[in-house]
């Protein structure tokens, strides 16, 4: 393990590689996307996504990464179609919904059937759908590639981050 002095010069910190990990990325505000889709059964699966980015305009196509182990992993096959959300403040309790027990994450009315049956989350800024192109296994977890085919817009909001283990709009900035 090692030891590091902190910026301001306080009592040195110990850290390891994971525990450097963890508290760097919990100190990283992430922008906060859903995705979702259909299991093998036909049954909706979702989960929080912090990892979303776009990959090319031309064709448009956006990646985001997943654990092997989460319940939604299954539907993350080549050819298989997923929808991809954006999340505001007002969003902010699918969020959380999505971030709880897979067994309750489509129980209630803020969703509906869209394009291929997709789960389509309500009061959301935007969402696409696309067709998953590319799965890449890495150790415990996979960078799933989509290529976008549709999607629409929602109503305005204001930026919905993960920070520091919780979802929050950005501030005002002191000068």
């Amino acid at each position: 393990m090692n030891q590091i002095t902190g910026p301001t010069g306080e009592e040195p910190l110990a850290v390891d590689d994971l525990d450097a990990f963890k508290q760097a990325f919990r100190r990283h505000a992430a922008g906060v996307a859903a995705v979702t889709s259909l299991d093998p059964q036909g049954k909706p699966v979702g989960f929080t996504a912090t990892s979303l980015a776009s990959l090319a305009a031309v064709p448009p196509m956006a990646t985001f990464n997943m654990s092997q182990v989460a319940s939604a992993y299954p539907a993350m096959t080549v050819g298989n179609h997923v929808a991809i959300h954006m999340l505001g403040p007002r969003s902010r309790h699918i969020a959380e919904k999505l971030a709880a027990d897979h067994d309750v994450r489509f129980a209630g009315d803020h969703w509906t059937p869209g394009p291929h049956g997709l789960p389509i989350l309500s009061d959301v800024t935007a969402w696409m759908v696309g067709t998953v192109l590319e799965v890449h296994p890495v150790h415990n977890n996979a960078v799933i590639v989509v290529q976008i085919e549709t999607g629409a817009l929602g109503p305005e909001d204001e930026a919905l981050l993960y920070h520091e283990r919780s979802y929050m709009k950005p501030g005002a900035i002191d000068a």
